[in-house]
């Protein structure tokens, strides 16, 4: 009787840190948007307008940038709110930031650079996807006012996160900005600009990117990922003049496209001001949570303190010593049933960050925000000296 062959082996690897799979209890890690935000009707009314107008040749192979359609609106529309210079022509849809960033690494690798830098802390996934491009990583510190520039070398690009620094919450200061551009002009290299939730401020305008500074020296990318759903699976890139054919070629190989009549649904709502105006309702519902974390934090965690600008979708809420270890305390917060990020996890070397951790206050549906942030006080209260009084 033949042998049966062995079944495979069962491997257990960590899941990128861009996929965020559910977990059950209170969910507040950050990356997400609430995601019971969801548009459902207008976007069913979109894709609706969508099979009814669209011509059966929209249906075809297509063009590997993305929809001439969505691009020429997110041309305008990243002009209107982000103050981004750019063309439909440079603008390339890709299937998620990850995407987009695996693409102008890979063009930079291709075209000859050894190495990159990124941000100290940083989001962990994208240090290693330029590993994986044979990109050297340098880790540049981040302080109060950003990036620290001067630690800049001969990288070809350094990726950052200039309106809402990620994880820390600060903005790249206006002096910082001008080095920046100034390095980047002076050895050639390029700045790639992550605007993850720039149109996320609460407190006053937004700062407008980066790229329309310099749009020959900045790729720009943002995504649909926090202002939509991440489940989109939409991005873009405005790419320089000098990168933009090398991208281009880059991408003949690539199969990372966006479905079409989701790239066509997204075009006719930020056409039509539908986007704005969802926009608008969860900045008034994002506001409204961080302004009671913050208070919560005040009054029932006197020793701790939440830092970060007026923005985004999470805040990093920095603890004083508690007796325990960083992996002891997040144990107890899963024991509750919180689920939230370590500060430590950004960073290069996690045992030099502070203690602190990530707190994703939009994550939550809009009715489990305020047992999740009960819960979460309450678990940390059992963790810090003089917490002060008990929530109501």
């Amino acid at each position: 009787m033949a042998d049966h062959p062995a079944a495979p082996r069962r491997t257990s690897m960590p899941p990128p840190r861009t996929t965020l799979p559910p977990v059950p209890g209170v969910d507040l890690r950050s990356g997400l948007p609430d995601l019971s935000t969801f548009p459902r009707r207008e976007w069913l009314a979109a894709t609706r307008h969508v099979l009814r107008g669209a011509p059966n040749t929209a249906f075809g192979y297509g063009d590997p940038t993305g929809s001439a359609e969505l691009r020429r609106v997110l041309a305008e529309y990243l002009g209107r709110a982000r103050g981004v210079l750019t063309t439909p022509d440079h603008i390339i849809v890709c299937a998620g930031y990850a995407h987009a960033l695996r693409l102008v690494f890979r063009t930079l690798a291709d075209s000859g650079a050894t190495s990159i830098a990124v941000e100290n802390p940083s989001e962990p996934d994208y240090p290693r996807l330029a590993a994986q491009h044979g990109l050297e990583v340098r880790r540049i510190p981040v302080d109060g006012e950003g990036l620290a520039v001067a630690g800049l070398g001969g990288e070809a690009a350094v990726a950052v996160t200039p309106a809402h620094q990620y994880p820390l919450g600060v903005t790249l200061s206006p002096s910082r900005r001008a080095r920046l551009l100034a390095w980047a002009r002076r050895t050639g290299g390029f700045v790639i600009e992550d605007d993850y939730d720039g149109e996320f401020r609460y407190d006053r305008q937004p700062v407008g990117a980066l790229q329309g500074l310099a749009p020959d020296r900045v790729v720009y990318a943002g995504t649909a990922s926090k202002m939509v759903a991440p489940g989109l699976r939409i991005a873009w890139i405005a790419v320089p003049d000098d990168l933009l054919p090398l991208v281009r070629r880059s991408m003949h190989w690539d199969e990372g496209y966006v479905g079409v009549i989701d790239q066509l649904a997204l075009a006719h709502l930020i056409r039509t001001g539908e986007l704005d105006r969802h926009l608008r309702r969860c900045r008034v519902r994002y506001r409204r949570r961080r302004d009671r974390l913050g208070t919560a934090v005040e009054r029932r965690l006197p020793h701790a303190r939440l830092s970060g600008i007026a923005a985004g979708l999470h805040a990093v809420l920095h603890l004083p010593g508690t007796g325990m270890a960083e992996a002891e305390l997040l144990a107890h917060l899963a024991g509750r049933g919180v689920a939230v990020d370590a500060l430590s996890m950004f960073y290069g070397r996690p045992e030099e960050a502070p203690l602190g951790v990530l707190i994703g206050y939009a994550t939550p549906p809009e009715h489990a925000f305020d047992h999740a942030l009960r819960e979460l006080i309450a678990g940390l209260r059992e963790c810090l000296p003089s917490a002060g009084p008990p929530l109501p």
